[in-house]
């Protein structure tokens, strides 16, 4: 009975952990760019856009689709990276937890 006590205190405390983790990611900014720095966004570890920049020489109509493609590319390498750092804090607060591999959290 004592096992299953402990057992559930642990995961009481796994839920506030992730709790806390998901308002810190919140808070945590990754940039993207695009085109060599001449487009980056700037958002939350949890896909929040904060800012976008946008370099004045790409202020053209001609070139529309490419400042399109760029302002795209600037969103993904942003959310890549923010998945990545979200990655990194999970694995940091799931360290040494009995889990079984490949399982992901939150479930």
């Amino acid at each position: 009975m004592k096992d299953l006590m402990g057992l559930m205190k642990q995961a009481q405390a796994m839920q506030q952990k992730m709790a806390d983790m998901q308002a810190e990611l919140g808070n945590l900014e990754v940039e993207g760019t695009a085109g060599g720095g001449v487009v980056s966004i700037r958002m939350t570890a949890k896909g929040e856009v904060r800012a976008v920049s946008i370099d004045p020489s790409l202020m053209n109509a001609d070139e529309k689709e490419i400042l399109e493609d760029l302002l795209v590319a600037a969103s993904n390498d942003a959310r890549q990276k923010g998945e990545r750092l979200a990655q990194e804090r999970m694995a940091e607060l799931t360290k040494g937890l009995p889990l079984p591999p490949g399982m992901k959290l939150p479930f």
